[in-house]
């Protein structure tokens, strides 16, 4: 049987799959709300006493919460990844496929009954259940850190050679890329009746840069304006932002008909020179989790570090590294060097793809759970119209886009960058945690992240400084 013949084999049963339980999932919330008696809603009902209800009696009730919890995480995954596996033409999602589904799952969770058995318990009628922001942030922090921190040590042996060859190419990639976005969202904020507060918003979903979004909102209070405004701009421009940089790196390759062998082999040329002599370290764990876990710790110290950006100090508006930013630097740092004295920092291999993955999948259900009910509930307040909602979308679709093509066009026709080192920059420029996922996959390599890495922190910086300028000066 041929490859092709294969995949659509294989495209045909995530699709059967993914609909069958879809349609579970439906038949279950209507049958459960009907309160039918027999068989079936007497299994409805003891799991809900017993597990997922609040009034639980025996051994469950301590963690009822959790069970919840966990059960919710898990099924968004399992049909996130079946809807990611889906391929059309060759492009599918992949990872992207979770934060969509997720996204919907935050939705339903704002239409789910509270007195539905199981599923009621997800209704965000339910806060005391499952605290979605509080919950939310933490499996989104958590899943962030796991991923970032895996990137880091993957990319470091390679980094510092990638960065003393491409250290000018990064840099104006990332100025370039931060600089038109911010340029389009100030030509937006000009326009009478949308706002800087809103604009930003916008930039911060497009770019889907937690730390924007938070500078922008600091931005915000700091002259009197709008924080909800921030908010409504980054919730309807955060899912395109996910989705359009994801597509980009699969659809590029494929627009240009690249030989990806001889791409990889263009990206591996930059670490010849490192050194591959290997030295007898102590190894506290056969799979590296303490250094693992110690380059987190300082990664976190590092990145709670505040430097304030105005003269009132602490009180003013600071700027920090960040959960992402902090971890990123010392795991590459911990990943380029890989020992200390004679103590190995090196972290098994498998160990680290595996938190990858993971960590990714946890980043992408808490942002994208907590995004879908954010921007039914922003929405639902908003008072500015329908209107300037789809307003708001579309200028969110051009600082996705445009930057990003501006930026591959520029890397490719000036710089002459290799189309991996490019695509990873750009993943790196637009600060997209699932694109560099996707790019991984997509370029069946590794080394791409060492161009994310030597990118991120330039945006990162940018793209606060942006928001800041761009809310303080625009009124």
């Amino acid at each position: 049987m041929s490859d092709t013949n294969v995949k659509k084999k294989r495209n045909r049963v995530a699709i059967i799959i993914a609909a069958v339980l879809l349609l579970a999932v439906a038949a279950w919330c209507i049958y459960s709300a009907t309160q039918v008696e027999g068989g079936i809603g007497k299994i409805f009902k003891f799991a809900n006493k017993k597990v997922f209800s609040s009034d639980a009696e025996g051994p469950f009730q301590p963690v009822y919460s959790i069970i919840a919890l966990l059960f919710g995480i898990f099924l968004v995954s399992t049909l996130g990844y079946l809807l990611g596996s889906i391929s059309i033409k060759g492009v599918s999602l992949g990872t992207a496929g979770v934060f969509l589904v997720a996204i919907l799952f935050g939705y339903l969770c704002t239409i789910i009954p509270e007195n539905v058995p199981i599923l009621g318990a997800f209704s965000i009628k339910n806060t005391h259940r499952l605290m979605y922001s509080f919950y939310g942030t933490v499996i989104q922090n958590i899943g962030l850190t796991l991923f970032v921190s895996a990137v880091g040590f993957i990319a470091g042996p390679g980094f510092f050679p990638n960065l003393k060859k491409n250290a000018k190419s990064y840099v104006l990639l990332g100025v370039i890329i931060i600089c038109s976005g911010a340029l389009l969202a100030a030509l937006f904020a000009l326009i009478p009746g949308i706002g800087s507060e809103f604009s930003v918003g916008i930039l911060s979903g497009s770019l889907t840069t937690t730390p924007g979004f938070s500078a922008a909102q600091e931005a915000a209070n700091a002259v009197g304006g709008s924080p909800d405004a921030v908010t409504l701009g980054h919730a309807i421009a955060y899912p395109f932002g996910v989705v359009g940089v994801v597509l980009f790196v699969q659809l590029i390759p494929r627009f240009m008909k690249a030989d990806m062998g001889h791409e990889r082999e263009l990206l591996k040329a930059v670490d010849l020179d490192k050194n591959t002599v290997k030295k007898d370290y102590f190894k506290c764990d056969p799979f590296g989790l303490m250094p693992f876990s110690l380059a987190i710790i300082f990664g976190l110290i590092l990145g709670s570090i505040n430097i304030p950006l105005t003269g009132k100090g602490y009180n003013g508006t600071c700027f920090s590294l960040g959960t992402t930013g902090g971890v990123l630097i010392a795991c590459l740092l911990f990943g380029h060097f890989g020992h200390m004295g004679r103590l190995s920092l090196e972290v098994d291999d498998k160990t680290l793809k595996v938190f990858r993955e993971f960590g990714l999948m946890l980043f992408l259900i808490g942002a994208g759970v907590s995004g879908g009910v954010s921007l039914v509930s922003e929405i639902s307040k908003s008072t500015h119209g329908a209107m300037l909602i789809l307003y708001g979308f579309l200028a969110g679709v051009a600082m996705t886009l445009v930057p990003m093509i501006i930026g591959f066009i520029f890397a490719k026709k000036v710089l002459k960058l290799p189309l991996l080192n490019n695509l990873g920059s750009i993943t790196g420029g637009m600060t997209s945690t699932p694109a560099l996922g996707t790019l991984i996959q997509t370029a069946g390599t590794d080394d791409v992240a060492s161009a994310y890495a030597s990118t991120y922190p330039i945006a990162l910086i940018l793209v606060v400084l942006a928001s800041q300028f761009i809310v303080t000066l625009i009124r």
